[in-house]
């Protein structure tokens, strides 16, 4: 199991808790990157909306590809998966900046693809937002050109969306044979384009034995292609405590929904934009990416059990929440990761 975290690029990830003691601040997240992989993480996701969704649209959010730059040159080992919208990027462009940042972290880039779902963003941002599988046709032909980019010299691509003529990419990506391509989704559309051409499915949370279900389809519709298998992470929120009370405790205390609504809406136009399996509830609004239903809430005991689970059904990476993120970082390495790390860590 790889251990990952989500850098909280919004200042936080609990739409009911104001102030989470964590600033969107390049200062905060540079000492969380450099803090994270001494303790034993290995990656972190940095998100891309240039709205704060989590804490409403006049809160701060960092830009995802500068602060990946930035990280990139003042950490030495964790892996950098940064999000992108290929609404937001054109494809050639993208794939010289993410070859060049590879080169300034010596190969620790990585995309989490993204298809965007935020309608209203892209109105303000002047970017132009399509139907659901319109969005999912154009991230396929936008994976297609830097791929290419990335593996040719003299390139050329034609295509409903992109077009490229005899384009030359140096120097290509450290990372061979290119940075891992990380995807989500769970439409139709999207399975079928994460089967055909990324290298890892990234799932919302939810419990190991659906996810064990996940793991098999996508796994089946991967073997279709015969292509490597797939990688797959989930999302969680995590809660660790000495004792189940007081995790509980915990828990009602973030799902208390009435304490603050400037991400509601936000939410809602979430829901509108993507195509989901399942009905969501106000504690999925409380946490975003359902990382409540992965249910990593508990004792370092029932916690490290429920891991061993997701290990089981298949799961190669956990995407990690925490608040406040970096003092509950340390308590989760002190309590489930060092009881079986292979790794040593800094004092």
């Amino acid at each position: 199991m790889r251990y990952g975290y989500w850098l909280p690029v919004f200042g936080g990830w609990l739409r009911n808790v104001a102030d989470e003691n964590m600033e969107a601040t390049w200062a905060y997240v540079k000492r969380l990157a450099q803090r994270s992989e001494e303790i034993g993480f290995d990656l972190t996701l940095i998100a891309e909306l240039n709205l704060n969704d989590i804490k409403g649209v006049h809160a701060p959010s960092l830009d995802a590809w500068s602060t990946a730059a930035a990280l990139a040159a003042v950490t030495e080992r964790i892996e950098l998966m940064v999000a992108v919208r290929p609404t937001f990027h054109l494809p050639a462009l993208l794939a010289k900046q993410a070859a060049n940042i590879d080169h300034i972290s010596g190969g620790r880039v990585s995309l989490n693809v993204v298809s965007s779902w935020w309608a209203d963003e892209a109105r303000k941002y002047g970017v132009a937002f399509e139907q659901h599988d319109d969005r999912y046709a154009r991230t396929c032909e936008w994976l297609d050109v830097v791929d290419g980019v990335w593996s040719q010299d003299h390139y050329s691509f034609h295509g409903k969306y992109y077009s490229v003529d005899d384009a030359v990419l140096q120097p290509k990506p450290v990372s061979r044979p290119r940075p891992v391509i990380y995807a989500g989704g769970e439409s139709t559309a999207a399975k079928e384009l994460i089967a055909a051409k990324c290298d890892a499915y990234l799932m919302h949370g939810d419990p190991p034995e659906r996810v064990r279900e996940k793991v098999v389809e996508m796994s089946a519709l991967r073997a279709r292609h015969q292509l490597p298998p797939l990688k797959f992470g989930v999302a969680g929120y995590v809660i660790v405590r000495e004792t189940e009370r007081q995790s509980q405790e915990e828990l009602r205390r973030i799902t208390d929904v009435q304490q603050s609504a400037a991400g509601y809406e936000n939410y809602q136009q979430w829901l509108a934009g993507t195509q989901l399996e399942q009905r969501v509830s106000l504690a999925d609004y409380s946490v975003s990416n359902r990382g409540l239903r992965s249910g990593l809430v508990g004792t370092p005991e029932q916690v490290a059990a429920r891991i061993a689970e997701f290990e089981e059904a298949g799961v190669n990476l956990l995407l990690l929440q925490f608040s406040p993120q970096l003092e509950e970082m340390e308590r989760f390495a002190d309590c489930v990761l060092r009881r079986n790390a292979s790794f040593s860590f800094a004092d």
